[in-house]
């Protein structure tokens, strides 16, 4: 026991060039879309006094993901996955641009939303390529270690861009859009070093492509333990999408304005940067399944608090608390992800663990803005809550898989083979 962990290194992944070039572009490219995130929903919300509004924002992000997914995924088993993704930066680059230019203008709202289902179906087309590209840029032995630090760029990039955001809206709201034009555009550039190792395995994708793409729906809806893991998560953040209603909590609720609803927004990723850089250096948790229900549990409870909150500290550390809980479950269930899907499926299983995130997040801002237009914030936030909590009960009962999984290390992939028609046969080994 002491010699395993005297070898661990939680920073071996870095010494590889291809993935060091990977992690900063995403990096920066994260940051950027955080800060047009930001900007979007100040704007929007100044522009209409709507909550219903910054919903349909969610709504607009949401579509491509559900529409684009199952074909996306297709695409990045059949095709380089690294031409899909540099594809999809060109196109989120230049709707960035085209955001910028109808913001100055001050444009009709409708052509906003326009331009951000553009946006998003640009990104969900190079969402699965580049989420089953990681094994193709790491050794094998190593994946664990890169699966992890990926998710500390989404959450650093959740700190550093929204903080960015509110002083640049304040300043200047149109350079918020040109700012994520240009991370875009640097990701693709440092995507030009990047060397890929190896293809996509072709042969197991049938001809007939419409039997193909359904494969991996049919994997995920047949493999018990992941479909509880990416359930849970979903449900749980459908109904605790709290972070969609913060222009209304910081302006109406709160009276921080603009800059503090960018540390608002900054206030989950400070509790999930915190969680992550632990779960790197801690050792391999023994009773995963019950620390994902533990966690998507504290997330809910923590999200009533913040909706019955009049305090602006009380309401930073209880978005700071959904962050570290979140963060939980995102371990769990993105490494339960990858550990029970074969290589040859990555690209199609993780285009349907992209549309549970999306749903989650995106569908998850539709509802709360809502609940919010008819009944108000405060009660959208509680029963959000509330809802999660009812909602990890459930899953407590169902499932038995999710309940009972020890360690992160028994998850084993399924042993199946896909046959010429696009028919998927499965056996556990």
């Amino acid at each position: 026991m002491l010699a395993a962990r005297t070898k661990h290194d939680p920073y071996a992944v870095f010494r590889f060039r291809s993935y060091r070039g990977f992690f900063w572009g995403m990096f920066i490219s994260q940051i950027g879309m955080r800060i047009q995130t930001v900007a979007v929903g100040w704007e929007v919300y100044e522009r209409t006094g709507e909550a219903l509004a910054l919903g349909l924002v969610g709504l607009v992000q949401v579509v491509p993901v559900i529409v684009l997914a199952l074909p996306a995924g297709f695409l990045a088993d059949r095709y380089p996955r690294k031409t899909i993704l540099m594809f999809s930066l060109i196109g989120m680059t230049l709707a960035s641009i085209c955001l910028a230019m109808m913001s100055a203008m001050g444009s009709n709202i409708l052509l906003m939303y326009i331009l951000l289902l553009v946006d998003a179906s640009m990104f969900s087309l190079g969402r699965p390529a580049r989420m089953a590209l990681l094994p193709q840029l790491v050794p094998k032995r190593l994946f664990s270690n890169a699966v992890t630090w990926n998710q500390s760029i989404f959450q650093v990039s959740m700190v550093v861009g929204p903080a960015i955001g509110g002083y640049v809206i304040l300043i200047h709201p149109t350079s918020a859009y040109w700012l994520c034009a240009l991370s875009s555009a640097v990701f693709f550039i440092l995507f030009l070093r990047i060397r890929v190792v190896g293809q996509p395995c072709t042969e197991g994708v049938a001809e007939d492509a419409n039997k193909s793409i359904l494969s991996g729906p049919k994997f995920v809806f047949t493999t018990p333990l992941l479909l509880a893991a990416l359930s849970l998560d979903m449900f749980a953040v459908l109904l605790g999408g709290a972070v969609f209603l913060l222009p209304i909590f910081a302006k109406d609720i709160l009276g921080v304005g603009v800059t503090g609803l960018g540390w608002l927004n900054t206030a989950p990723a400070i509790g999930a940067l915190l969680t992550t850089f632990f779960i790197a250096h801690a050792p391999p948790m023994r009773c995963a399944g019950r620390n994902m229900l533990i966690a998507v549990a504290g997330f809910g409870g923590a999200t009533i608090i913040f909706g019955l909150s009049q305090s602006f500290w009380l309401s930073m550390a209880m978005l700071i608390l959904t962050g570290v809980f979140d963060t939980v479950g995102v371990v769990v269930r993105h490494t339960i992800v990858q550990l029970a899907t074969p290589d040859r499926m990555r690209g199609r299983v993780s285009a349907i663990n992209s549309v549970f995130i999306s749903v989650s997040n995106e569908l998850g801002g539709f509802e709360s803005g809502l609940v919010a237009h008819f009944f108000g914030p405060v009660i959208s936030v509680v029963s959000g809550g509330i809802g999660t909590i009812v909602v990890v009960l459930i899953a407590a009962i169902k499932s038995s898989s999710l309940r009972q999984l020890g360690s992160l290390q028994d998850v084993k992939p399924a042993t199946e083979t896909e046959d010429m028609d696009g028919t998927v046969s499965k056996s556990t080994g």
